[in-house]
């Protein structure tokens, strides 16, 4: 059993664990030529300059909107889906619909952004659909006052159907004597599906909330980074398009380091804190 386990333990020791000790260049000016032991210390300058720099607060912002939006319409619409697809008597569409929609997840954001700029691009079939009626220059795809929204709707489109999986399996478990009850009891669908298929997903529903809040603050890296020149930074700059344009475009290593670590440190917070308002609320939580 520890064979099998040791491959993702190494991953995470490799990917994760070791990189932490390069959190050590938040306190540097830091220069790759000098080296960690080589650069100059310069205290909590990197942090300060963190609360100094307007670029730094406004991809905070953009980042926490743009996870509050995911928050309230992607990490539901699984659950929706699964209730709906368990509901089909079909065994063979319910089979067609889960294939479908399972295929957006395995392609990458490249091909995912190229086909809808092709829909609701300014060249798109949608923008030329609506020239026919008179509508002109219409470009969704690089419309800044929109953005936030299309991010969203695009995470929606490739990964609801992936995210069914596991919510279609906790549903499986659930107890068909229950569901028997309650009609006999005289409960119809929408009662069955409230009263005994949700309480049947808080526990898996619980855990997936906890982990996507220790994930708030990561919203999608390539997804905007491959939009950003279109709606420019002030709608699509969040923390990991900063860090990267500061620090490994732009060589200010130390700025775009202490960024990353508030960023981990606040989503150990969340975890935390989520983990702990679980337990208190009379769920397992997640440990």
């Amino acid at each position: 059993m520890y064979a099998f386990v040791l491959p993702g333990l190494m991953f995470f020791v490799v990917f994760h664990y070791i990189p932490l000790l390069g959190n050590v260049i938040a306190f540097q000016d830091y220069s790759p030529y000098l080296g960690v032991t080589g650069s100059r210390w310069v205290g909590l300058e990197n942090f300060e300059a963190l609360v100094r720099d307007p670029e730094v607060i406004g991809a905070i912002v953009n980042t926490l909107i743009i996870s509050f939006l995911q928050l309230v319409f992607a990490f539901p619409a699984p659950i929706v889906l699964a209730i709906f697809l368990n509901s089909l008597l079909s065994e063979r569409l319910k089979r067609m619909i889960q294939t479908v929609v399972y295929l957006p997840h395995f392609l990458s954001w490249v091909i995912v952004i190229a086909l809808w700029q092709q829909v609701l691009g300014g060249a798109g079939s949608l923008a030329q659909g609506l020239q026919l009626l008179g509508i002109e220059n219409l470009n969704l795809m690089s419309d800044p006052s929109v953005f936030k929204i299309m991010v969203v709707a695009q995470v929606v489109w490739k990964d609801v159907g992936w995210g069914t999986i596991i919510f279609f399996a906790a549903i499986s478990t659930i107890s068909a004597e229950l569901y028997e009850s309650a009609a006999v009891d005289g409960a119809g669908p929408w009662r069955r599906i409230w009263h005994v298929t949700l309480p049947g997903l808080v526990p898996v529903t619980v855990m997936l909330l906890i982990l996507q809040l220790g994930n708030v603050l990561t919203v999608g890296f390539e997804q905007l980074l491959l939009q950003q020149p279109a709606v420019g930074a002030d709608a699509a700059q969040v923390i990991d398009t900063f860090v990267y344009y500061r620090g490994i475009a732009g060589g200010d290593w130390g700025v775009s380091t202490a960024v990353g670590m508030v960023k981990g440190v606040l989503g150990t917070i969340l975890v935390l804190g989520a983990n702990r308002l679980a337990k208190m609320l009379g769920t397992d939580g997640l440990f």
